[in-house]
């Protein structure tokens, strides 16, 4: 399990980063993309920015130093 917990850090902060460059890109697409689009990636990216801080927490405590 040890081994685990940074492939999981890193896709969840993967997941991060990719979920905000689709929003940072849509929201330069101004026209086209409505504010629930917006709204929807915003809470995408907060819950697994979430997850990564979690993860990030429990390899600390669970690392026993």
């Amino acid at each position: 399990m040890q081994q685990a917990f940074p492939w999981f850090v890193i896709v969840a902060v993967g997941a991060v980063l990719v979920i905000l460059v689709i929003g940072v890109i849509t929201m330069l697409r101004q026209g086209k993309v409505d504010a629930r689009t917006s709204n929807k990636l915003m809470r995408y990216r907060i819950i697994f920015q979430f997850m990564a801080i979690a993860l990030i927490a429990g390899a600390f405590l669970f690392s026993g130093r």
